[in-house]
């Protein structure tokens, strides 16, 4: 049997004969979610829409316009028979690994073996990919689409089953987010024509168009056209136009899901520093692949990541930590290629104390890395078990399946209460207060209203308990009040 011959690449570098320090960084990515996000956690406000869509545990919420079916379609395999939340979660955390290993192995003979686990260890050991891992959340799914998409248009060339990695990663990615694909991939369009790629431009545009056209689709059955619906997608994020969000990411790095609006103080430089040395080491792992002559190799996830993370620093006015996943995803390439310079680069007078000096403050990084997500997890699990403790004040109250719930996180509450979900107003607006007076009348209604504040007109004469800092005010019909 005549041997193939080894792919080269623009760098110059051969592919490596084995993949297990890949396999080895996805194995321990995947564990350590299993044992520091835990499986119980409940589900997230954002996740309860996603899941029900495709659960029997509660109909189905209302799905707003920039929302994709990319992460409904995912969890399918398990949410549309079980209702477990834990099984979900290591389902997931699973696939997260599979997916992180495949994204890496999509660079295979355009980076060193080593240069490629590094990369993805430090993208793994971020607080923020191992907390959204295991979630129902479409951001991590983006960034490793988008990790892989561009390993596998420069490779496109030389080895054409690159191709259909480079297809399915445009259908992950597109599924997921439709926008943030677009941003992703804009450098591979521009790489593309400008070195007439036309096989890769093809596969990759294809692979997008088939992600995004049940979304496409959606918009003129639901929404009222394409142009109607990215106008709505845009109101709901406040207004795509000329917002500086930078120090927004800043105050959300301390463990804030979501920073809307985002106000208070910027965590301690402890919490924050990683991310001013980010995009320095990525800049230097620029400058070492000019001086090596493989430019291409590290300038394309450098300028995808620069495209990624555009929008989300300047155009939108709120922040949350996830949205920057493709981004850290894509540059953690080109900094494990300036690290490793750091530490292998012949006769250089520095170089017995870098790599010191190196491991103690990657050591002090994860450190405050799993502080951070810890303290998250901790956070965040106690808000979900308020949600399960007015679920059960409900069921006690006598508003069980079927039923409608409205008010103050009316969405998450609903799906662990086994309810319909109804708002009136806000991002989420589906309903009138003349359909919910309608619905009191053929099954238990109940408004989730904050203390001080005044209920709608409808429950003001209904029933009424306390419980954690808000009123439940319920109706059930057939003389049930």
């Amino acid at each position: 049997m005549r041997r193939s011959r080894p792919l080269r690449t623009p760098g110059g570098t051969r592919p490596v004969r084995t993949m297990a320090p890949l396999a080895a960084v996805a194995a321990v990515f995947t564990l350590a979610q299993l044992l520091l996000v835990r499986p119980g956690m409940g589900l997230g406000w954002d996740e309860t829409v996603y899941v029900s869509q495709v659960s029997p545990q509660a109909p189905a919420a209302f799905f707003s316009a920039p929302r994709a079916w990319g992460v409904s379609l995912l969890v399918a395999p398990v949410a549309s028979w079980s209702t477990s939340t834990a099984l979900l979660r290591i389902y997931l955390a699973l696939l997260s690994g599979l997916a992180l290993y495949l994204a890496l192995r999509a660079w295979r003979g355009l980076f060193p073996v080593r240069v490629l686990a590094l990369a993805g260890a430090l993208f793994a050991s971020l607080w923020v990919t191992l907390f959204y891992g295991p979630q129902a959340m479409p951001n991590y799914w983006v960034a490793v689409g988008a990790l892989a998409a561009a390993g596998c248009f420069l490779r496109a060339r030389a080895d054409r089953g690159a191709l259909w990695g480079l297809a399915a990663s445009g259908v992950l990615m597109a599924s997921m987010r439709p926008m943030d694909a677009v941003w992703a991939v804009l450098p591979l369009l521009a790489l593309g024509l400008a070195r007439h790629h036309w096989r890769a431009l093809t596969v990759l545009l294809a692979g997008l168009a088939a992600g995004a056209a049940q979304w496409v689709i959606e918009a003129y059955v639901g929404y009222g056209g394409l142009v109607h619906r990215l106008s709505e997608a845009s109101a709901i994020q406040g207004g795509l136009g000329r917002h500086l969000a930078v120090v927004d990411q800043l105050r959300s790095l301390g463990g804030r899901a979501l920073c809307r609006p985002c106000t208070g103080d910027v965590p301690h430089p402890v919490v924050t520093v990683w991310w001013f040395v980010l995009p320095l080491l990525a800049v230097l792992g620029l400058v070492v692949a000019v001086r090596a002559r493989r430019t291409t190799a590290t300038l394309v996830p450098f300028a995808c990541a620069v495209a990624a993370a555009f929008p989300y620093l300047f155009l939108i006015g709120y922040a949350a930590p996830r949205f920057l996943l493709p981004a850290y995803a894509l540059l953690a390439l080109p900094v494990a290629d300036a690290l490793a310079y750091l530490v292998t680069a012949p006769r250089r007078p520095w170089r017995p104390v870098v790599a010191p000096l190196l491991c103690l403050g990657l050591a002090a990084h994860l450190a405050v890395q799993l502080a951070v997500l810890e303290n998250t997890v901790s956070n965040t699990t106690e808000d979900r078990r308020g949600w399960s403790r007015t679920a059960a004040a409900l069921h006690r109250l006598g508003v069980r399946p079927p039923c409608l719930l409205t008010g103050n996180a009316a969405v998450p509450v609903a799906f662990y209460t086994g309810c319909a979900s109804a708002t009136t107003s806000g991002h989420d607006a589906g309903s009138t207060e003349h359909a919910i007076t309608a619905t009191a009348r053929r099954m238990p209604v109940a408004a989730l209203v904050p203390d001080g504040s005044r209920p709608p007109g409808y429950a003001r004469d209904w029933p009424s308990e306390p419980l954690d800092g808000q009123r439940l005010y319920y109706f059930l019909p057939r003389g049930g009040r």
